[in-house]
């Protein structure tokens, strides 16, 4: 059975509450790394992400964590990523 290498927590809030406060994502971020212990993972040496995304009248606020396999696939998606974007912003000069 393959070992996991990734961990989400997501929570729908509505949009008028301007997003998550500072409570919560203390709350989120304490009970994510005591997950962690739980399935053997040190949750310091594990890279954490933070996204959201608009669904109707709510937002899903997700925290990630990443190790192993899927940490080395998220930090060559974000390389690439910015590299296309500094690609795409930087003008070669002309001859004419």
């Amino acid at each position: 059975m393959a070992k996991h290498t990734q961990a989400h927590l997501p929570r729908r809030i509505k949009k008028y509450k301007g997003g998550l406060d500072a409570r919560t994502k203390q709350q989120m971020e304490y009970y994510m790394g005591a997950k962690l212990l739980e399935v053997g993972v040190d949750p310091q040496a594990v890279t954490y992400r933070w996204s959201a995304k608009a669904e109707g009248d709510d937002e899903i606020w997700t925290y990630s964590a990443y190790w192993g396999d899927s940490l080395e696939k998220l930090l060559a998606e974000e390389a690439a990523k910015k590299a296309a974007k500094e690609a795409a912003n930087s003008t070669t000069p002309s001859d004419s």
